[in-house]
């Protein structure tokens, strides 16, 4: 399984966010642009929420596996692959739709003095914020899973580089 890049995400992030942008813009010209909904930044925090949660859980299972403490509950392989993949979809999503806020965000900007279009440019920042919040949790619960062959394995592309 591949790691998260940052740079593509950034990439996604930064696509999303011009062609949100200019697609605002154009929709606004030639009629009345959607409203940004309050629950998009809600559920981009619910999902950073969980994923956060599944990686200490995890992260707490794994450390009590490796000392070997007569309680401590396996992890399944699979489904860890399954929490990995998890955060590595919403990573991509979050960053798509963060971007695609961001983008109607720096829009509105232009239209602060409504106050309508000065609400949703502030749930546009959130939803912004909490993109990014999915993103890191995501990169968070992939280090979690990493496997220790990984990181030797890592460590020897780079010293061999």
């Amino acid at each position: 399984m591949r790691e998260l890049r940052i740079r593509v995400l950034a990439g996604v992030f930064v696509v999303a966010g011009i062609l949100s942008w200019a697609g605002a813009r154009l929709w606004n010209s030639i009629g009345t642009l959607p409203s940004v909904p309050l629950a998009a930044p809600i559920v981009l925090a619910l999902i950073a929420v969980v994923l956060t949660a599944t990686a200490l859980s995890l992260r707490g299972r794994f450390k009590a596996q490796r000392e070997r403490l007569p309680e401590a509950k396996g992890v399944d392989p699979l489904m860890a692959a399954r929490a990995v993949v998890f955060g590595q979809a919403s990573a991509l999503v979050a960053a798509l739709v963060a971007g695609m806020y961001g983008g109607t965000g720096v829009f509105l900007l232009e239209l602060l003095d409504i106050p309508a279009r000065r609400d949703q440019a502030i749930y546009a920042g959130f939803a912004v914020v909490a993109g990014i919040a999915v993103i890191v949790a995501a990169i968070f619960l992939e280090r979690v899973c990493r496997l220790p062959e990984d990181d030797e394995n890592n460590n020897g592309a780079a010293s061999a580089a």
